[in-house]
């Protein structure tokens, strides 16, 4: 069971792959698309180029993201909007079904508790994949997502 966590963003949107063999969780790839500033449209299609060649060199059977938040910023939630919608597409595209949990799942996942912050939960997904070093924050919040659907689900390869 290969599982693709995506972490939305306009500027930068991290995404992690992750596979579970028997009981163990293996660390596959990761990484950070960033997308810079100017305007929306010409962003988005980079973010989905991207997307594309993760989803076409690692072939996830499933995919988790962040279940959608209000944000007390409606132009800044309805740009992430944009960006969520992307990759979801791209999933679908693909016949990748994803799956959402909610922030403080993921954290009570990977940290023990919902309000762990950014750093712990990097350095959680650091042990929790024997990685070397902690991985960026937004790429470390894709891996938490994955770990989440391989730890929380009964996941099936297709």
């Amino acid at each position: 069971m290969i599982v693709l966590g995506l972490d939305p963003g306009t500027r930068r949107f991290g995404w992690g792959v992750v596979a579970k063999r028997g009981s163990r969780l293996v660390h596959i790839a990761h990484g950070v698309v960033a997308l810079g500033d100017g305007p929306l449209a010409p962003r988005l299609a980079v973010l989905e180029t991207a997307l594309d060649e993760v989803v076409r060199t690692h072939q996830p059977d499933q995919a988790s993201a962040e279940s959608i938040f209000f944000h007390r910023d409606p132009q800044a939630a309805s740009k992430l909007g944009h960006a969520r919608g992307v990759a979801l597409m791209v999933c679908g595209r693909a016949e990748v079904e994803v799956f959402e949990y909610a922030p403080a799942r993921v954290k009570r996942t990977v940290a023990a508790h919902g309000r762990a912050d950014k750093a712990q939960v990097a350095q959680m997904i650091r042990v929790i994949l024997s990685l070397a070093v902690a991985p960026p924050s937004d790429a470390a919040d894709a891996l938490a997502l994955a770990v989440t659907h391989l730890q929380n689900s009964n996941v099936r390869a297709r």
